[in-house]
Parts: structure tokens; sequence; C-alpha cells
């Protein structure tokens, strides 16, 4: 992690282009943890999860990489961003580590590249968490949650209001500090260019190219934990009952007075939750 910025880690090859990443709990042995993080603007590995690496750390060999496009990750032209190709830089990424099988942890989109990684490569997959998740399908409100986040454009004002949208109350959107060191991430050479490139209006298709299809997503076996803010704008808590219903061996739990941002708005009660269910015995 560079003292400068925490947000650049370690760099390793996946495939044709390098993958910025964060670790933690290098001593600790079991099934290591990867964390996969969402598609706001500005967003990195550690903007996602800087508060839950040190927690899930102490029990877990914690990884977070930035995918391709966001946070220090590559952004090789020409490159086509869409599930498939997030989910094979995961797999490539575990790969190019020597990690034979993970828990995943997929925040928003991340839960969708999450569940196709677990579709396509099952045996890489041991437990599966899915908090705020894609990969069903659900409307997009024009100028409201989702559209609101995917179509930011860079300024101080903005950014405070996609934080309005993706937490509950205005706590953190009042926070001058925040919505400015993350209006300034989402300004970093090449950042809001690859991010504009992601997601352009109409917005509806992109929801569709995150999914992956029921019978395949009914045909997961991992034990896997759905987990949503009830007051979520983002991705309606609809989603996660949907994943929920679908997955044979999946838990639900809702989070009150909580929005998209589970990891951060309850961060301590979401790492026990995930301490609890990877420990946990199997399901029988």
């Amino acid at each position: 992690m560079s003292e400068e910025n925490p947000a650049i880690g370690k760099s390793v090859k996946t495939g044709d282009f390098n993958t910025n990443y964060l670790e933690g709990g290098e001593d600790k042995g079991g099934t290591p943890v990867i964390l996969m993080h969402g598609s706001g603007p500005g967003v990195t590995a550690y903007a996602n999860w800087r508060g839950i690496i040190p927690i899930l750390s102490e029990h877990f060999h914690v990884y977070a990489p930035d995918m391709v496009g966001f946070g220090y990750s590559d952004r090789p032209e020409g490159i086509e961003y869409n599930c498939q190709v997030w989910a094979d830089q995961t797999f490539a990424f575990m790969e190019a580590l020597g990690i034979k099988k993970a828990h995943l942890v997929g925040n928003s989109f991340g839960g969708s590249n999450a569940i196709r990684l677990t579709v396509d490569r099952p045996d890489s997959v041991d437990r599966l968490v899915l908090m705020g998740s894609m990969g069903v399908d659900f409307p997009i409100v024009e100028g409201e949650g989702l559209d609101t986040i995917w179509g930011y454009e860079p300024s101080v004002e903005n950014m405070a209001k996609a934080i309005r949208t993706m937490a509950y109350g205005d706590e953190l959107a009042q926070n001058e500090n925040l919505a400015e060191a993350r209006y300034k991430a989402s300004i970093e050479p090449g950042f809001h260019e690859s991010f504009a490139a992601m997601f352009p209006a109409p917005r509806q298709r992109w929801v569709q190219s995150q999914i992956t299809p029921a019978d395949q997503i009914r045909g997961i076996q991992q034990e896997t934990l759905v987990i949503h803010g009830r007051e979520d704008q983002v991705i309606p808590l609809s989603t996660s009952y949907a994943l929920h219903q679908m997955i044979d061996k999946a838990d639900l739990q809702v989070f009150a007075h909580c929005g998209h941002w589970v990891q951060i708005e309850r961060q301590d009660d979401f790492a026990l939750a995930l301490i609890n269910f990877f420990q946990r015995e199997a399901v029988k």
C-alpha cells in the first residue's frame, strides 16, 4: 500500500492487463476472501472496503482488487467493459496469485460479477456473499437511484448527491471531507472517462448486461449470504429477495436504517456477519 495514496497497493498481471489490489491478513491460513467492489463514481477497492479489510484481516487472508477500468488497475484501449470481463479478470487474478478457491464478497455490480464467476467456475468459489447485489432484472427510474450514480458528472455537489443516494439519511452526504475526497478521486486521470464510457444512457440495458440467467443462478450450490440495506435507493431490496429465493443454500439479512453502503453504514455489523458466515459449520 502506498504511503502517499493508500488506494494503490500491489500489482499483478491478469491476462492482458495489470490489476491493482490491496491485501491483508497474509499470515492467516484457511480459505482466502476476495472483496469485489461496486461501480460508483471514483470507486476503488480502497474506497469501498477500507473499513472492512482491517477487521477481516484479523481472521482471513483478504484481497481487494480494482476491477479493470476502475481505480488503479489498467484501462486497456479498446476494451469492452462487461460482466464477463470482470468475472474473468477475477478468475485470472486468482490464478496469478495461486488461489485455488476463495470466498467471494460482491457489492452491487461486484455481486453480479461474483455470481457470474461462481456460475462459470464453481470449483473456485467456497462461500458467496452478495450485498445489495445486481444480477437479476429491475427497473431503473430516470434521474433517481442507479441512474443518478451511473449518470454522475464530476462536481463536489454532484458527488454529495451521489452519496445521499447511496446512504441512508444525510449524515454522510453532509460530510464535506467525504464529498471532496470522493470527487477528487473521480477526476483522477482517466477515471471519469472510463466510468462515463461504461454505463451511458439509456442505462436499463446495462442492468440487463449484468444479469446471469435465472436457471444458472438456481444452479448455484455454494452457501450464500445475501445482505441488503432496507432503505437502499440504488438497488431495490426486491433483488435480494429474488436471489434468496433462487439460491438453495442462501440466507438473507436485511439491515434497518441503511442504504446501499452496508459495509460503511453498518460496518461492524457487516463485518461480524461475514466472520460468522465464513467460520460457521457447513449447512447440511
